[in-house]
């Protein structure tokens, strides 16, 4: 198992070192970290045009966000439009070229140069994640960066710090977080109608006989259509080698796994119905039990203790689909919401034996709610936070790192939310 780099190493390595590709951070940059907060750009009136960038052309952005953007871009009401895509594999670059008719960049910097753009959608590899965010952010753009925020914590901090200093919005890329039935969820829990909050489970199940994860990769990739050292940016430098860029979630340089790629979803939704806070313990288990040609595991489980004293636990497999569907626990009565051959979008809430008289069985359908991509195109229009805004990612994030360095390292941590740091 690869030794995950000490606090210095990870500091020399960082997206934001110097030596990331070449890229520089400028002494006004530099200057500017040490000045007050900026002021928040103003609000943009409903005729404004936004005008977004598109890092990252792969099955995620070319299958999800192209179309998306797209779809709303016809929409005269939303008022957008998607003016530029980015990527460093040419095939990619150039399918999106023809789908889009966007103006095309190798080097996303460029892209951040072009005065116009208003925000950019970031879908690359975890580990370029937090150096994209916050160029971006300096260059005066406005973030949608998918899940995980970034890859370690340490980072997450740094793009939450940026985001309140100069005032832009940030949006982590968790669609599951503007589904309203958690939204409901979170006014019966602050109604105290389930009591005190004390155990939250939930995960994600799969079983691909292939490996997750196992993506085609393209027979004629080679050094002469892909930017391999624009890929690994800031990760450890290697050798060309095709299925850490097509599969670069089996591979802690890129990835945190099924923590930053699965898990994280439920605790987005967790963070929604409790409230987003920073964990006091984190401690996880697990391995690589079938599909031996990854370094990070097939099963994992990982328990987080918060403030707030409750704990949860979240377990994510890719080795079979059978699981515990996501369930929050009081002491007087649970919540859970709709599985498989139900309702879309229900919250179920049934009473604790002890509590009967007092808890009453409830179903509360799913009301309508405006959807992740809109939701981030109306705060950038009205400046406020998103659903799933930069603090609340950040929070996550120190859970599913620490879960990650706990399984790695064979420890537990402890955090201090006021501080912010790793206590002994």
């Amino acid at each position: 198992m690869p030794a995950r780099p000490t606090r210095r190493t990870f500091l020399k390595q960082t997206a934001f070192s110097a030596a990331a590709i070449g890229a520089t951070v400028s002494t006004a940059t530099a200057a500017a970290a040490n000045q007050p907060a900026a002021s928040a750009p103003p609000r943009r009136g409903a005729n404004d045009r936004i005008r977004l960038g598109l890092i990252g052309c792969g099955s995620l952005g070319y299958g999800y966000h192209i179309p998306k953007l797209m779809e709303l871009s016809a929409d005269p009401k939303v008022n957008i439009e998607l003016a530029a895509v980015c990527d460093i594999y040419e095939p990619r670059k150039q399918r999106a070229k023809e789908k889009t008719g966007a103006e095309l960049f190798h080097d996303y910097r460029k892209m951040l140069d072009r005065r116009d753009i208003d925000g950019v959608v970031i879908v690359t590899p975890d580990h370029w994640h937090a150096k994209m965010a916050i160029d971006a952010m300096e260059a005066g753009k406005d973030v949608h960066v998918e899940k995980p925020m970034t890859l370690h914590w340490e980072e997450a901090k740094q793009v939450y710090e940026t985001s309140e200093r100069l005032g832009r919005v940030v949006q982590v890329g968790a669609e599951g977080t503007s589904r309203d039935m958690f939204w409901q969820a979170r006014k019966l829990i602050a109604d105290g109608v389930i009591g005190k909050v004390v155990w939250v489970n939930g995960g994600v199940y799969r079983n691909d006989p292939a490996g997750d994860w196992n993506w085609p990769m393209d027979p004629d990739c080679s050094p002469a259509n892909l930017d391999w050292d624009a890929f690994l940016g800031p990760a450890p430098k290697r050798p060309f080698e095709p299925e850490r860029f097509f599969r670069y979630r089996k591979f802690w340089d890129y990835s945190g796994g099924v923590a930053h790629d699965l898990i994280a979803h439920v605790l987005a939704s967790v963070q929604i119905c409790i409230g987003a806070e920073f964990p006091t313990r984190v401690s996880a288990a697990g391995g690589i039990y079938v599909h031996h040609d990854r370094e990070t595991p097939d099963t994992f489980s990982m328990q987080v203790e918060y403030p707030g004293q409750y704990l949860c636990t979240f377990v994510c497999t890719q080795t079979t689909e059978q699981g515990d569907r996501l369930i929050i626990r009081g002491n007087k009565g649970t919540i859970r919401f709709s599985h498989h051959q139900e309702k879309p979008g229900q919250v179920f809430v049934t009473p604790e034996r002890a509590y009967a008289h007092e808890v009453k069985e409830l179903t509360v359908d799913e009301q309508p709610r405006i959807d992740h991509d809109r939701n981030f195109i109306e705060c950038m229009r009205t400046r406020s936070k998103p659903h799933y805004d930069a603090l609340t990612g950040y929070k996550a994030m120190v859970a599913l790192d620490l879960a990650n360095r706990s399984w790695r390292e064979g420890k537990m941590f402890k955090f201090d939310p006021v501080k912010q740091e790793i206590v002994p």
